[in-house]
């Protein structure tokens, strides 16, 4: 299962080749490939990405039909240089990075206040898989809330993630739900812009639909076989 926005879904249902049909769990929509790959609309941000996979995620299971992998797939914002426009990232960590609290010294992370997680790990051999077989750039993707705007939140977030190559707003909901079923996750990202100072005309949005067409049709055949045994 993908999920992803309308676009990017299309993107990737562009990767599985023969005919697809809408099926209808309550509260979501799913798009089925004749590839045996279901494709979700996740909707923006990680709560209604997290509560769109949970559905699906439990209409399959009481269905007798769980899923065995949950991908999160879509375009995001990349860290310079590590991440340039255009390019692939798989994310090795998908981190929440502003699940927390503010403080007089600083942001703690929910982890610090003696609860929750703020990091999913995928499978590593998959990681590798499909980073070999994409070329694309493996390192941590962050989750926010909100998309970075400034150089100044830019600087803050590398300091404190030094790994990050991309920022998304879906990933680790995708991964708190596929975490409760016991699934493993895997997260994707074409890189639409830079991360920092907001500048629309600098967006490349078509180039990162193309780049996740074109990593899916690579990417296929490593989903269809993988496995966690």
């Amino acid at each position: 299962m993908a999920t992803a926005v309308p676009a990017e879904r299309d993107a990737v249902a562009e990767a599985f080749t023969g005919a697809a049909e809408d099926v209808r769990p309550p509260g979501v929509r799913l798009r089925r490939t004749a590839a045996g790959c279901d494709l979700l609309a996740a909707g923006v941000g990680p709560a209604l990405a997290a509560a769109s996979t949970a559905t699906a995620l439990t209409a399959a299971a009481l269905a007798g039909t769980p899923y065995g992998l949950v991908v999160s797939a879509g375009i995001g914002g990349g860290f310079p240089p590590g991440a340039p426009l255009g390019s692939l990232v798989v994310a090795d960590a998908i981190t929440v990075a502003d699940l927390g609290a503010e403080t007089a010294d600083g942001f703690l992370p929910v982890t610090e206040l003696g609860f929750g997680t703020i990091t999913h790990l995928p499978p590593p051999s998959l990681v590798r898989l499909a980073s070999e077989a994409t070329g694309a750039r493996t390192g941590t993707v962050l989750t926010v809330s909100t998309v970075t705007g400034t150089a100044a939140r830019a600087a803050e977030l590398t300091a404190r993630h030094p790994r990050a190559l991309a920022e998304g707003m879906e990933g680790f909901g995708v991964a708190e739900a596929a975490a409760a079923h016991g699934v493993p996750v895997l997260e994707v990202r074409a890189v639409s812009n830079p991360v920092g100072p907001r500048d629309r005309a600098a967006w490349r949005i078509g180039d990162a639909l193309t780049t996740l067409t074109e990593a899916f049709g690579k990417l296929a055949p490593v989903l269809e076989s993988w496995t966690s045994v």
